[in-house]
């Protein structure tokens, strides 16, 4: 599989295991959610480049290094589980906008259809994040992406917490460009398109639906 990076940091293993485990409930699973999205972020964004400025530390002027403000970027949630992740990325770069497109898994086929879309004025040239906790299939993110690319950012990145391999292959069959982040690469799909051994359906274990 290329252009997959497997983030296998332990806090964020830990963490993954304490969202799988069925017992863990809604609140403390909106806040594993959150806490593991900011890791993600960490290392999706490691290659963001730096520039020099001039500033005054309390014993002397330095030239110190701060994020290059030519790289601007927008996160964008796969409705309804993605905000489970945008939250915890907003936190560690609150400069991003944000966007969001609504897909829902038609039951029979489990292709993806689109039911909303709203972006920012600016995205174009932006660097772009698309975040959904589950790379399962690949027929939403690949929707995703389809519809994002005619905004024409700078580029694409997919993250997501749990990824299949049939997704995987999916996704890159259709977009060889963009590279996937996840934390985990499970086993496969059942028979439903869900992953396992997985962690259940993401939007309703984030809000306590069915």
């Amino acid at each position: 599989m290329t252009d997959i990076t497997v983030i296998q940091h332990p806090l964020v293993q830990h963490k993954l295991t304490l969202l799988r485990q069925k017992e863990t409930h809604t609140q403390d699973f909106r806040r594993l959610l959150k806490e593991i999205s900011m890791l993600l972020a960490y290392e999706v964004t490691r290659d963001l480049p730096l520039k020099y400025e001039t500033i005054q530390t309390p014993l002397m002027p330095m030239e110190a290094p701060v994020l290059a403000a030519d790289k601007k970027m927008v996160i964008v949630s796969i409705l309804r589980a993605g905000q489970g992740l945008l939250d915890g990325m907003l936190e560690l770069i609150p400069t991003a906008k944000v966007g969001h497109i609504g897909l829902y898994r038609e039951p029979t086929t489990l292709m993806a259809v689109e039911y909303y879309l709203k972006l920012p004025y600016d995205v174009e040239h932006r660097d772009m994040l698309i975040v959904d906790p589950m790379l399962a299939t690949g027929n939403s993110a690949v929707a995703a992406v389809d519809r994002l690319r005619e905004a024409n950012p700078a580029s694409i990145k997919f993250v997501c917490l749990l990824a299949a391999p049939e997704g995987i292959q999916h996704f890159h069959a259709q977009h060889p460009d963009v590279p996937i982040y996840t934390a985990a690469i499970d086993e496969g799909l059942d028979n439903h398109g869900y992953i396992f051994p997985g962690l259940g359906d993401a939007g309703d274990r984030l809000y306590g639906t069915r």
